[in-house]
Order: structure tokens, then C-alpha cells, then sequence
């Protein structure tokens, strides 16, 4: 038996993740278990995890690895501030205690971390080739090409190259300063938006607006060339010598300063988003169609940052020349953890990486469970109010009827996803049908902007009737945008004269509460083998209402990881305004439970609400 524990940490999302002779046994991000949003520091919890899973201890691994080269990175910081100098003193200032203590001694902090017991070697990659691996090797290909794209690793902001069986070999780079990461991060802080975390929120507005500004940022920012490399002008950014991404030159070519965070969204945030969403877009299918050209391969796999702009996946699904698309759904950092023990198993080990008919991935449920012992024993401690069902069939009839009556359903099912997305085990759902649902969510239940958009999950024999998505087309990972077929849009809308956030008064299909303003979804794909029980429920309410799908949205609360445990899925039940929580098979009515009245302010209060 060999195994590999992969790590990240120190930078942003860190996570763990675990290998037993090659197949993924776990995986999970340290924010899940500290309850602190997008942690970045030792993932001494997720590592707890991950060997618990394994039935390991850290003395048993074989190998452990890391997603970066720290001194790697610590030298382009170094020449950073000293190109900028003396401008970058407060930045490195803020930065070097840290690096000093402790990001230069990574092999000290991981064998600290792992309690003394872990002796042997540590294994570093560097941060896009561990991208690359996290892309290609639990991908269905056994040929592809690759693109990563993300903020920054060490000097790289970009990469492409070729996997053939288990082997990933990286050919090109794109390298700091110049970023599309850092690009959208741009944006993202200018439209008062928190940077690595409000980029979702940016895309989400851009259909609210007019791509205005697209000129100015080709004309100015960026010179773009035909095979999706840049160039940036970087007296409009200060993030290579402050602690902000934009400069007074940037405020004075968008005719005004960033929008203060907690005041109101106005017509030019939603323009500059729908600018930026319009560039990024330009710019990964310039790359992608490079990165085809030079590279002959039929099969693209994506991972970084970027990769989660499913908006920019769907075009490049629908639009460059690649037959298939496969997106590691941990695209960001904590996908490393995963792409560093591949990277370690497939190209240092030279273990064979058989065919397969599906990806490796297990549906990105690689994280915690808990038995109906564990739950009942939580519940009775709670003295809650519950109904059990023995029977999936009864428990999915049961929940379809409650669903088809409206109610916001709590799902708390299986092992917890790995990545940024909820995908049916840590769910909060809800009829699409409805008119009044994303509005009573957005406000009542996620505590977050009404603008936000929620993603349809969608059975898989199902998905052509409703999404301009070819026949058999999977997105189980909820990473592709796609536009909502004509057959189920409603005709004259009457919008036309609506503008920015007036357009969510206007239903546009029969499925309103997951069709977004511009007629499109981020749809999640469901079948019977990644979803089990989920993908019951599903055929349940088909069977009730004659719609294959639901509404699916993280179960959290605006500022708050996911939850992961079933104490943080009670908690939220009973501070917000759901109606029903479903943890396994027990079934809780909000109006039987004691104590039902929310507690919201104190429970938001213990989060930061970027």
C-alpha cells in the first residue's frame, strides 16, 4: 500500500488531500472545519480527516507533498519590491514577518503540522504544474491538453500543455505581472467587492449591464495578443507595491473611485462587470484556441482560479474548437493539495493511469459523513422535533411534496463536496417553478444580494429539453453556463425598457427562479451514480410535478463556509427562515421545532460579510 497526503495552505483556501495506492479516499478544505471563510493557514484539520478516512496516521504516509515552491515564490516577491521600490515598502513590511517565520521553513511548519510523526521526504511542485495535474489526471482523457489560469503561483499566471497517460509535461507560461486572475481581481475590488471571494459576485452581476467599457479596458489595460498571452499596463494596478489593486489612474479612465462595499450597486458596476465578464471571456478563448492550434489535441482540461468562470467555460464549450471539456471542480487552491499527490502517484511514482469511461473525481464528494446513529444521538441532544424514514423512496416522496408546496428544504446528504460548490450533499433547494423563490432565498435564506443567481440541478437524461446543451452533454460539477432552451422561454418577456436591477422583475421561462436576466443557467448535471439519493429525489419530484429539477444553492449563509457537520446545518435551519432541514433520512418541520424564532442578527454577526 502507498499513501500520499497532498497539501495547501499558507495563500488562499487551504486544503488536504489523500491518496491510497492512487485513488482519491478524501479530500477537504480546512475552512469547513475551522468555520473560517476561505482559511489560509495549516490544514491541520482537513489532514485529521484525510487520514481518518484513510485509516492512517501520519507516520504510516508514504509521501506527502505541497502545491507550491516557496522560495520559488519568495523570490518573486523579492524582486517585485525591489522593482518598485520604494513604493512597495508598506507591502513588505506587512508580508515579511510571515514569510520569515514561517513560509521559508514549509518543511518545518508541514512536519509540525503532522505532529512529529511524518519523517520522511516532502515534495514540492510548483503551483502550475500541480494545477496541471489536479486537471489532467482525474480527467476521462487519456489524452488532452491542458490550460491553467489563476491570480498567481510563483512567477506563472497561466500555463498550457499536454497530458498523455500519466504523464503532464507544462511547455508554456504566461508570467507575472500579468494576470487574468489578477485582471478580475482588479474589478472585482474596484466594484467593491472583496478580492478572492467576490469574483463569483462580479460575474453574476455582468448580465445586469453593458459591456461600455470593454474598449477602454482593451485600448488601455491590456494588449492583447492572437494567442491569448497579454500584456498589462501596470501604472493602472498597485498590486505589485501596495495593499490595493488599482491606482488613481485606474479611478481616473473609469471616471470615478471604487465603490465603497456596503454602498448601493449602481448602473456602472453592473457595466464594468458585464466589461471585464465580456474581456475574460475574449481572452480564454484566445487561449484556448491557441492552445488547440499548437497542440492538436481534441480534449481540453482546465484548472486555476479562472476555470470556475463558468460563464467563460460554456463559451468555451460551445465556441472553441475542442470536442470535450473536462474542469477540475476544485479549480482554485485548494485543488493543489489534490494535483500534488497525483502529481507524486502518476509522473515521480510511474504508476500506470488506466482508460476509464468516467473521470476519477467520485462526483467531488470526498468529504465528511456521519451515520443516522451520530444524527439522532445530535438531534435528541437538541431536543428537536423529527420524522425518520427508513426507505428512500418514502423519504424523497416526502420531501418532493414539500418542494412542490414552495418550502425551502435544507439537504444534508452523504459526504461533503470538495470545492466551491454545492452539489446535492450540502445543498439548500427549492422549486424552480416558483415566481417569488430567489427572492425569498436571496433575502430570507443566504442573507446575500438579490442580484445573485441560482444554478438549476438538473437530471441528466433530461438536460437537452430544457438547456441549449448537446444530447448526453454532463456538468456535474456545476461549471458551465448554458443558455435556457427556446422552448421553454417566455416570449415577450417585456423587458426591453427595464434596466439594471428592475430586470429581476420579469420572469423568463417556466423555470424563473434559476433563469437568469440574460436567459442562461449554471447547470449541474445529475445521475444516478455520482448522486445516489439526491438523484432519487429528483425523479420524485419529476414524478410529482412533471419538472426535472430543482434549485441548488450552498447550504450557508452569506460570509459562511459551507457547512460540514450536522451541528452547523441545525444552527443555520434555525437562524434563518427555511422551512425544512433533511439530514440523512430524518426529516425537521421548522414550524415543530421549539425556539423556531431566528436568531439572525446575533448569528450574522459572527461572520464577515464581504
Amino acid at each position: 500500500m502507498t499513501a500520499i497526503l497532498g497539501i495547501s495552505a499558507f495563500y488562499h483556501d487551504s486544503a488536504a488531500a489523500i491518496l491510497v495506492d492512487g485513488r482519491i479516499v478524501a479530500a477537504a478544505q480546512e475552512e469547513r472545519f475551522s468555520r473560517v471563510k476561505h482559511d489560509a493557514g495549516f490544514p491541520t484539520q482537513a489532514i485529521d480527516y484525510c487520514l481518518a478516512e484513510a485509516g492512517l496516521g501520519a507516520g504510516d504516509l508514504d509521501y506527502v507533498g505541497f502545491y507550491d515552491k516557496p522560495f520559488l515564490k519568495f523570490e518573486r516577491l523579492l524582486e517585485t519590491y525591489l522593482a518598485y521600490a520604494p513604493r512597495g515598502y508598506r507591502s513588505f513590511i506587512h508580508a515579511m514577518p510571515q514569510w520569515l517565520k514561517q513560509k521559508l521553513h514549509l518543511p518545518r511548519e508541514i512536519r509540525r503540522g503532522l505532529r512529529g510523526e511524518y519523517a520522511k521526504a516532502i515534495t514540492f511542485t510548483e503551483h502550475h504544474e500541480a494545477h496541471a495535474a489536479s486537471a489532467f489526471f482525474p480527467s476521462p482523457f487519456q489524452d488532452a491538453a491542458f490550460l491553467t489560469l489563476d491570480g498567481v503561483g510563483e512567477w506563472a499566471t497561466a500555463s498550457y500543455g499536454v497530458g498523455h497517460e500519466n504523464r503532464i509535461a507544462l511547455t508554456h507560461e504566461l508570467r507575472f505581472p500579468h494576470s487574468l486572475g489578477l485582471l478580475y481581481s482588479a474589478f472585482t475590488y474596484y466594484t467593491g467587492f472583496k478580492v478572492n471571494s467576490g469574483e463569483y459576485k462580479l460575474m453574476g452581476l455582468a448580465p445586469y449591464g453593458e459591456p461600455t467599457y470593454a474598449h477602454l479596458i482593451r485600448d488601455h489595460l491590456i494588449d492583447l495578443k492572437p494567442d491569448g498571452s497579454f500584456r498589462m499596463d501596470m501604472q493602472y494596478f498597485q498590486y505589485c507595491e501596495g495593499l490595493q489593486m488599482t491606482s488613481p489612474a485606474f479611478d481616473a479612465l473609469f471616471e470615478g473611485p471604487r465603490r465603497d462595499p456596503e454602498s448601493p450597486i449602481t448602473q456602472r458596476e453592473m457595466d464594468l462587470a458585464a466589461s471585464i465578464q465580456l474581456v475574460t471571456e475574449e481572452i480564454m478563448l484566445s487561449a484556448a484556441r491557441h492552445v488547440h492550434r499548437e497542440t492538436g489535441q481534441r480534449h481540453l482540461c482546465l484548472a486555476g482560479g479562472v476555470a470556475l468562470n463558468c460563464v467563460g467555460n460554456g463559451r468555451l464549450l460551445r465556441e472553441s474548437p475542442f470536442d470535450e471539456i473536462w474542469i477540475q471542480p476544485a479549480a482554485g487552491d485548494a485543488g493543489g493539495a489534490l494535483g500534488v499527490a497525483q502529481f507524486i502517484w502518476y509522473q515521480l511514482l510511474d504508476q500506470p493511469r488506466p482508460a476509464s469511461d468516467g473521470d476519477s473525481q467520485q462526483g467531488s464528494l470526498l468529504g465528511p459523513r456521519f451515520s443516522d446513529d451520530q444524527l439522532s444521538a445530535f438531534l435528541d441532544q437538541e431536543g428537536a422535533v423529527y420524522c425518520r424514514f427508513d426507505e428512500d423512496q418514502a423519504l424523497c416522496d416526502r420531501v418532493a411534496d414539500l418542494l412542490a408546496d414552495e418550502q425551502v428544504v435544507g439537504w444534508f446528504q452523504g459526504r461533503m463536496e470538495f470545492g466551491p460548490r454545492a452539489l446535492g450533499s450540502r445543498s439548500i433547494i427549492g422549486d424552480p417553478r416558483s415566481r417569488d423563490m430567489q427572492s425569498v432565498m436571496n433575502r430570507k435564506i443566504k442573507f446575500r444580494e438579490s442580484f445573485r443567481p441560482f444554478a438549476p440541478s438538473v437530471l441528466q437524461d433530461r438536460v437537452s429539453e430544457y438547456f441549449d446543451m448537446p444530447e448526453g452533454q454532463e456538468s456535474p460539477y456545476m461549471l458551465l453556463v448554458a443558455p435556457v432552451h427556446d422552448s421553454i422561454r417566455v416570449p415577450d418577456a417585456g423587458d426591453d425598457t427595464l434596466t439594471g436591477l428592475a430586470k429581476l422583475q420579469v420572469p423568463r421561462s417556466t423555470v424563473p427562479a434559476i433563469t437568469h436576466v440574460d436567459y442562461s443557467a449554471r447547470v449541474q448535471t445529475v445521475d444516478a451514480l455520482r448522486h445516489g439519493r439526491y438523484h432519487a429525489l429528483l425523479r420524485a419530484f419529476e414524478r410529482r410535478t412533471g419538472c426535472p429539477m430543482l434549485i441548488n444553492t450552498s447550504f450557508n449563509v452569506r460570509g459562511e463556509p459551507i457547512v460540514c457537520r450536522p451541528e452547523e446545518a441545525y444552527r443555520c435551519f434555525m437562524a434563518t427562515n427555511m422551512d425544512v432541514l433533511v439530514l440523512e433520512g430524518f426529516v425537521l418541520l421548522k414550524s415543530e421545532q421549539p425556539n423556531t424564532a431566528p436568531a439572525t442578527e446575533a448569528y450574522l454577526a459572527q461572520f464577515s460579510l464581504d
